[in-house]
């Protein structure tokens, strides 16, 4: 972290110039938690997103804002359903998915995000 940065981040936010915000906003997007998905928005990389309920999306982030809420692209959302059998008893796991063309999702819907990539090497999915 530059002193700049560290300079700025002692202040109070309402003392700070607009140029000063920028700058923090700047240093947030590509060195903090948030640099994940400024990599996916700028390489046009998928991510793979664990979701609260249980379910997964594969999407591609189109947009994001400081408060993680996103837009996404080309998802594939997919869970795994156990059926109960005539018995009543659980029955063995289905997985299941469906496409989505564009999607909303805001952050307290969110477990965790890693950038999907296709290995160019292996040509085998991979996880960063």
């Amino acid at each position: 972290m530059t002193n700049i940065c560290r300079e700025l981040l002692s202040k109070p936010r309402n003392e700070l110039t607009e140029f000063e915000i920028a700058q923090l906003e700047e240093h947030e997007f590509t060195s903090g938690p948030l640099s994940i998905l400024q990599t996916a928005v700028r390489s046009h990389t998928q991510v793979l997103i664990s979701c609260r309920n249980n379910r997964k999306l594969l999407a591609r982030v189109k947009a994001f804002d400081r408060h993680c809420n996103m837009v996404l692209e080309n998802v594939k959302e997919m869970w795994t359903e156990t059926p109960k059998t005539s018995a009543g008893k659980k029955g063995r796991p289905v997985n299941k998915d469906r496409f989505i063309s564009k999607m909303s999702m805001h952050l307290r819907n969110i477990i965790s995000t890693k950038i999907w990539y296709i290995s160019i090497d292996m040509r085998t999915p991979a996880l960063l």
